[in-house]
């Protein structure tokens, strides 16, 4: 069974280490269960073990299940529910067209200094939002998502400067229980392949104690980010 919850301590008992698991229940703490626009479901077996959950941000769905869940269910829930995307994990298998591609993790951590250059945990966010090109985005809608997480211990975003130009440019977007998704990693282009990404992205893992998890396209980065310490650790889907 399906059902809509309106208390966090409802998904008390659900626990899965996962990229998926991290953004619902940062989304979750976030922003609790008052607004209309972020929702949060859980399925439940015959035993009252919670086997998904699962979380609405206006159309867009993350899903996240472990080995006992009812896939004929959670297909029939968004069939019913309708969406603008799903992001899951490739196992669980739904009809349309989607774009898949590499979970990578990371626990390790190293040094990478970088000398001539500001790492700046508190950037202006319109300054951010201009460099990492947004493409379509409403830069009020994403401002008031980000920094509303950002407030709320869920998100952080860093620059590196040099001069006090952005040079690269990266953001935890999801934080939960000392683990966080990182996002949006931007390097301009004319300082590209000299070392700065990898600077600030080493010193963005030193402020996590936890995993650090990502999503990249399955034929880029790869290499780039295994000398950072990730490895590549299961596939996501998103449907459309």
């Amino acid at each position: 069974m399906i059902n809509k919850i309106d208390d966090i301590k409802q998904l008390e008992g659900f626990i899965k280490e996962d990229i998926y698991y991290i953004r619902i229940m940062s989304l979750i703490k976030a922003y609790g269960c008052k607004y209309d626009f972020a929702c949060f479901y859980r399925q439940i077996d015959e035993n009252d073990m919670i086997t998904a959950i699962i979380s609405r941000l206006d159309g867009d769905y993350t899903l996240c299940f472990n080995d006992n869940a009812d896939m004929d269910e959670l297909r029939e829930f968004f069939t019913v529910m309708g969406y603008s995307t799903i992001l899951c994990d490739k196992s669980f298998e739904f009809t349309g067209s989607f774009d898949d591609g590499a979970v990578m993790s990371t626990e390790k951590r190293v040094e990478r200094p970088c000398p001539y250059c500001e790492i700046d945990r508190f950037p202006k966010l319109m300054e951010l939002f201009n460099f990492v090109d947004y493409d379509t985005a409403d830069f009020e809608a994403w401002y008031v998502d980000i920094s509303h997480r950002i407030r709320h211990g869920c998100a952080r975003a860093y620059t590196l400067n040099i001069n006090d130009e952005i040079v690269s440019s990266g953001i935890f977007s999801s934080i939960y229980n000392d683990s966080a998704i990182l996002s949006a990693v931007q390097t301009s282009s004319a300082f590209r392949n000299m070392g700065y990404a990898s600077a600030l992205i080493t010193e963005m893992l030193s402020d996590i104690r936890g995993k650090v998890f990502l999503m990249r396209e399955m034929n880029l980065n790869e290499q780039f980010y295994i000398r950072l310490g990730f490895e590549n650790i299961g596939k996501w889907r998103m449907y459309k």
